[in-house]
């Protein structure tokens, strides 16, 4: 415990959980928009679930450090470039992440009012899994981070901890917020999708500075919430929801 009286310790323990509430922003918006499939009642269970599991994700992976380590070793060649695991991961992750917001703005653009509700009555533990799949590729990011940053395996673990609290405290107000703006949850599986391509390109050894990434992020949301001042006295957004309440009438 000789780190708690080293300066430089607490320097890292503040910087390092700013940047991963900062790196698990993306992940809150994903939970939120994931857990508002679900009926209005499991949504706050969800996202406390989801949620600690990546708390719980991070610090076996911050456990399994020389594991972490050996997933940039690569494992083969392809036309000139080293693939890593750490690489197929994110390769995985990108390519779940487009495809799924993808999904995610047809189905609230262009699907029927309603429709699915059966399944999506039934789909706690798929809002679950994927919730988790994406953990994974957020918590390794993550991880990589924190190891790189700082020396003490217990300030790496506190860091995440208290991230993970924090968000876990403003997840609530994020999601109303989100759910309350349609035109701030398109802008969010926006976001989603640009961070996959993001992924994606990592993967393929092509580095996009996380900077440009989250100027251009800063930048939308700053734009959209001058929209939104604007068009506060008009009539609302509407998009289509794919759950329907066990009250509603039938067609």
């Amino acid at each position: 415990m000789e780190w708690l009286t080293q300066p430089e310790a607490w320097i890292a323990l503040v910087t390092l959980t700013v940047l991963e509430i900062v790196l698990g922003i993306d992940n809150v918006i994903f939970i939120s928009i994931l857990a508002g499939k679900l009926p209005r009642h499991q949504q706050a269970r969800a996202r406390q679930v989801g949620l600690s599991l990546a708390m719980i994700t991070r610090i076996l992976l911050l456990a399994s450090i020389a594991w972490i380590v050996r997933l940039t070793t690569p494992l083969f060649t392809v036309f000139g470039h080293a693939v890593s695991g750490r690489d197929l991961i994110l390769i995985g992750g990108g390519l779940f992440l487009i495809g799924k917001a993808t999904f995610e703005i047809h189905d609230r653009l262009e699907g029927e009012e309603g429709h699915g509700s059966d399944r999506v009555r039934a789909g706690f533990a798929a809002v679950i899994t994927q919730i988790v799949l994406l953990d994974i590729v957020f918590s390794l990011d993550s991880v990589i981070t924190a190891v790189g940053m700082a020396r003490h395996l217990p300030v790496m673990i506190a860091a995440v901890i208290i991230a993970v609290i924090i968000m876990m405290w403003s997840a609530g107000p994020i999601s109303d917020f989100v759910h309350r703006h349609p035109t701030l949850k398109m802008l969010a599986l926006s976001f989603l999708l640009l961070i996959g391509v993001s992924l994606l390109a990592e993967g393929l050894g092509q580095h996009i500075s996380k900077g440009y990434i989250y100027f251009a992020m800063g930048f939308s949301v700053f734009v959209e919430m001058l929209n939104l001042k604007m068009r506060a006295r008009a009539a609302p957004v509407h998009l289509r929801d794919a759950y329907v309440g066990e009250t509603a009438a039938p067609a």
